[in-house]
């Protein structure tokens, strides 16, 4: 298999698509597979309006028709709704080529919260972009029954999976000054400081001990200025970032639009658990497990997850792979010259595990 997987969201822009799409990207490749990622890297860019931090391709049109002729790919799957995923929805349809999609985000109400505009624009827009896709793959059931009943079909599950080795509970010694110094308990959000996340949502509660937000993005220098209590890291990755899930006692997710949470995972991985709205993501991620909290009274939701045992959040963590992941990604694809009608699998090499047939939580 040649795959081709065309984004708008790659690095070095640091957000769930990106982590997921690497790390699905990376175990397709321990398969056996090559994977082609056509990204802004492969064309002029400009930075996006509100959103300077990403980086939009400028008419990449003719110059992606070029690029995906030379990959040849077997199998083409558009991650995103930008420039570069209307380009490749565009070359295929021309072509009449089998292709699949992925649903990362809100995107009406992503679009809604940024520029007011109504959130039943977005759904027709939505169905429209992906309504010629063999598969749509979404993140959880709960959002595929949505989707369902706002009119799009064809809809595969494709979940998530978390990295163990790097986010795993810690043992803070005596030159972790900085976190042993802090006030108790510590919440802590990580992600994208954007208005679709509502961080307000968890910086305004009145709550013991400290808080932590880490992440960049549009809203970080406002939020900075408002809550001058609370500690603002921005970016981090690797190691500096797994310190600091581990150091804190609750993970707060205030976002009712993400259509996962990747940092959910995280969170649990290290043994902390979550506190979050009962919205599309955290239900479908945490479920019943006695893994945090979820309420329509944040507060609430922080108070009662600080009583979790760190060892149960690992172990539920500890159920999600990339491997798995991937092994859904695959089963979900569709060859290029599949007729647009058809909804074909391509086969998984004889030594690889097949995913389990169970809803993917």
């Amino acid at each position: 298999m040649r795959l081709l997987i065309a984004t708008d969201a790659w690095h070095p822009q640091v957000n769930g698509v990106v982590r997921s799409l690497d790390a699905v990207a990376g175990e397709i490749r321990k398969l056996g597979h090559e994977v082609h990622i056509l990204s802004p890297a492969d064309f002029r860019t400009v930075p996006c309006p509100t959103y300077p931090e990403i980086r939009l391709a400028v008419l990449p049109g003719r110059r992606l028709g070029r690029l995906i002729d030379a990959m040849a790919p077997t199998s083409i799957h558009i991650a995103t709704e930008g420039p570069i995923g209307l380009s490749a929805r565009r070359y295929c349809v021309k072509r009449g080529l089998a292709y699949t999609t992925s649903l990362h985000t809100r995107f009406p109400e992503y679009v809604h919260a940024r520029t007011g505009l109504p959130v039943s624009w977005g759904y027709a827009l939505m169905r429209w972009f992906h309504g010629p896709a063999t598969r749509v793959m979404v993140a959880t059931e709960t959002l595929r029954q949505e989707l369902q009943d706002m009119g799009l079909h064809d809809l595969g599950l494709w979940s998530r999976g978390v990295d163990t080795a790097l986010f795993h509970p810690r043992d803070f010694h005596p030159q972790d000054r900085g976190f042993l110094d802090l006030p108790r308990p510590i919440a802590i959000y990580v992600g994208r400081v954007a208005v679709e996340k509502n961080i307000g949502a968890f910086l305004k509660l009145k709550l013991p001990g400290t808080k932590i937000v880490v992440g960049d993005g549009p809203q970080l220098s406002m939020l900075r200025r408002r809550y001058r209590h609370v500690i603002f890291t921005g970016n981090l990755t690797g190691e500096d970032l797994a310190r600091h899930y581990a150091a804190a006692d609750v993970f707060v997710f205030p976002s009712r639009t993400d259509t996962f949470g990747n940092v959910i995972l995280e969170a649990l991985a290290s043994g902390v658990p979550v506190a979050a709205y009962p919205v599309a993501g955290p239900l479908d991620v945490m479920g019943d497990a006695p893994v945090g909290c979820l309420d329509t009274d944040l507060r609430v939701a922080v108070r009662r997850a600080l009583t979790v045992s760190p060892a149960i959040c690992r172990a539920y963590a500890e159920k999600f792979s990339w491997r798995e992941s991937a092994l859904q990604f695959i089963g979900n694809l569709t060859p290029v010259t599949a007729h647009a009608s058809m909804v074909a699998t391509l086969p998984v090499p004889p030594n690889a595990v097949e995913p389990p047939a169970r809803s993917w939580r």
